[in-house]
């Protein structure tokens, strides 16, 4: 699937249909059907990407599924105030447990997304991508990734909280409580993913070019014009004619 079109999917069935419903069907469904309904739908199209459109499973869609089982969880958690305001950050909450644990174990969880998104297809290629991934730089890069994603997590998800304790008053149950949550929902689903992604942005850059510092060039190119197994694999190339 074209990556454009499976982004506005995500957001639409993410953000727009939830919101739809918890504005429009409170009459027709009752309030809590209704937002059951609208919790689920975001976690069925997670699962449906995963088994039917994605067909991956790997660390990164084990990540997202795993935020999915939460949040359809919780959604049968019917709380209001303070509680939904925690309820809603939980996602937040999840994320930094498990960047953050990553980090205090010492593997820091940038790794694992770099390895994902690079794809070594071979087991030549992995050896030689978790070789220059242990470069002094490199893990460095990637424990720093790792801090900026974390930190940027940590403000979103205090911003979620409390937009969540200022919008959503009503009680429990009641159209007006539905309507709220679509309110913060307009904002949090789609405005507090753009620093998100502009956080694991920033540390994909500052990775790139902690390896690439140790990757050669080949003659008559840029670094950044050679495809990234080519110098990976003259990277190797050179090492073994430098131990003869």
């Amino acid at each position: 699937m074209n990556r454009t079109v499976k982004l506005v999917l995500d957001i639409v069935m993410g953000a727009v249909i939830p919101i739809l419903i918890l504005n429009n069907l409170n009459e027709q469904l009752g309030q809590v059907t209704t937002y059951v309904i609208a919790g689920l739908v975001p976690v069925a199209w997670v699962f449906i990407d995963l088994l039917f459109i994605t067909k991956r499973f790997n660390f990164i869609t084990s990540y997202v599924g795993a935020s999915a089982i939460v949040r359809g969880v919780l959604t049968f958690w019917f709380v209001d105030g303070i509680q939904f305001a925690f309820k809603d950050t939980a996602g937040f909450f999840l994320t930094a447990f498990i960047f953050g644990g990553s980090m205090i174990v010492g593997k820091p969880i940038m790794y694992y997304f770099l390895v994902q998104a690079l794809g070594p297809n071979t087991p030549e290629q992995e050896k030689s991508l978790r070789e220059l991934l242990h470069e002094t730089k490199v893990y460095r890069s990637l424990v720093n990734g790792t801090i900026i994603v974390l930190i940027v997590n940590i403000v979103t998800g205090v911003v979620n909280f409390f937009l969540n304790l200022e919008i959503v008053v009503a009680a429990f149950g009641t159209t007006e409580f539905n309507q709220q949550v679509a309110q913060v929902n307009a904002i949090t689903r789609i405005a507090l993913t753009i620093p998100e992604f502009i956080g694991f942005g920033i540390a994909f850059v500052f990775i790139y070019r902690a390896m690439f510092h140790y990757l050669p060039k080949e003659d008559g190119k840029d670094q950044l014009e050679s495809d990234f197994w080519d110098l990976l694999k003259l990277r190797e190339t050179q090492k073994t004619a430098a131990d003869l």
